[in-house]
Formats: structure tokens, sequence, C-alpha cells
């Protein structure tokens, strides 16, 4: 119905997005709109941002409009489903925050929350998924045993008398816990870029 709308408000499944396609389902309802309808709509639905950045928005709207290769919605039926749809979205983005918000305060009671959380570059986030994947540290009687469980202990292949030079890590073991630690080194090396910027 309206190809040109993906990535004018940035992220499409953004509630500021969802909600302002809501309000203006087609290219249609867009350019029947006045610019200030559409800089005060998306202002309101984005009260942390300036009226510059609504104003900007609303007219990057009116171009994709414009552009968009479908000028009249043929069925009304498409309306209803894209709704419909948008309303299951921004429902289980409502469960999402819920559950996440009983994830973080849970992981707070267990008492190595904070010490993970001291480490450089782990949030709330990914101390919390670390210590759901570990789960009860006592089952690990070696911290061989830990890195192997987090899949990155590096695989190690020998045939004969021959023995590889480059080794890559198993990939065993849990498939969320390594990815959680890349995510903490990411975060960890930004913050060091930015306080050497500083």
């Amino acid at each position: 119905m309206f190809p040109e709308y993906r990535g004018v408000l940035g992220d499409l499944y953004s509630v500021v997005s969802l909600l302002t396609l809501v309000e203006f389902p087609s290219s249609e309802d867009i350019l029947n709109a006045r610019e200030e309808t559409l800089t005060d709509k998306i202002n309101k639905l984005c009260r942390s941002r300036s009226i510059r950045w609504a104003n900007e928005n609303a007219n990057e709207l009116i171009a994709a409009a414009k552009r968009n290769p479908f000028e009249k919605t043929v069925y009304q039926s498409h309306i209803l489903s894209l709704d419909m749809f948008i309303n299951i979205l921004l429902q289980y983005k409502e469960h999402l925050s819920t559950l996440e918000s009983e994830i973080d305060a849970f992981a707070k009671e267990v008492e190595e929350y904070t010490i993970i959380k001291s480490i450089p570059g782990i949030g709330e986030k990914i101390a919390a998924t670390i210590i759901s994947e570990i789960g009860e540290i006592d089952r690990f009687d070696h911290p061989k045993k830990l890195v192997a469980f987090a899949g990155v202990d590096p695989s190690v292949f020998e045939s004969g008398k021959f023995t590889a030079t480059k080794n890559r890590i198993t990939k065993r073991g849990s498939s969320r816990l390594p990815h959680a630690l890349y995510m903490a080194v990411r975060c960890a090396i930004r913050d060091c870029r930015k306080e050497e910027n500083e």
C-alpha cells in the first residue's frame, strides 16, 4: 500500500512510526493532510524530539507519499488489516516491556547480578541474560566447563602429525550466552572509545 513509508521515521516498528501509520495509513491520507497537521501529530507522538525534527519528518513523509506508486488505496480491507496488525504489534511491545521490567526486578535479587554488572560493557539487560543462561553456577565444577558451555572455547583440529594453525570457537552449549558476551565486548569497546575522545 505504501512501500515508500519504510525508513522515513527511522525504525519502521518504533512506536512513533506505527502510531503515525495508524493516523495516516496511505499516501493518499498524507497528501490530503496539511504539513502543519502532520508536524503537529508527529510532535505529539514524540515529545522528546524538537518541533523542527517533527517538521523535517512531515516533509519527508509528504515526499515519500508523492513517490509512492499506489496513488489510491484500492481496498478498505487493506486499511483495516493494517490497523489490526499495528495494534497487535503495539500490544506485543507492551507485553515485552512488562516482561523486561519483571526480568530486571528478578535479576536484581540474585547475588551475582551486582558483580556481573560491575564488569565494563555489561549493563542490566546483558547481566540478566548471563545470569539466566548460566543458571546455577555450582553445576560447573571447573572454569573450563563454563567456558565450553558459553561456546567460546577454541576447537582443536588435529589429524596425525597435522595441527591446524587457525582454530575457530566451538559454538557448543548456550546460543544466547556468546551473543550476550559479544554485545558486552562491543559496549566496552564503544565506551573506551568515548572516553578516549573526551
